[in-house]
């Protein structure tokens, strides 16, 4: 004797979109300006209320030991000069709020106005 399940999964409805997930995506950058353009995102971000769209924004890093002048010194180095990492769901403030801070090219992708392409 067989079982088989009393209900099924409901079809998709038509003309429905997927549920938006969080997804990590690059930001183009001037070199040497990382830090600040990430110190100021993440301060409109709060003052714009957006924080439920974004969750972390990274600069990949690596601390590098050296010697100068005799002692071992260490400093970070960016493992990708002119580029940070922004884990968010896209939305169109979070889009705009990043084409338009001071000294962002853009995101990585295809063009400057072409949707930002994921990870």
């Amino acid at each position: 004797m067989s079982t088989t399940p009393t209900q099924s999964a409901a079809p998709a409805k038509p003309g429905a979109k997927p549920a938006a997930t969080v997804q990590w995506y690059v930001i183009r950058a001037v070199t040497g300006q990382e830090k600040k353009i990430k110190q100021y995102l993440e301060s409109e971000i709060a003052r714009l209320k957006l924080t439920s769209y974004v969750n972390e924004i990274l600069i990949p890093m690596e601390k590098v030991f050296e010697m100068r002048n005799g002692k071992k010194r260490t400093r970070e180095k960016n493992h990708y000069p002119g580029y940070i990492m922004m884990q968010a769901i896209m939305q169109p403030e979070v889009i705009q709020l990043v084409r338009e801070t001071t000294n962002v090219i853009g995101f990585a992708g295809k063009g400057k106005d072409a949707p930002p392409i994921p990870m």
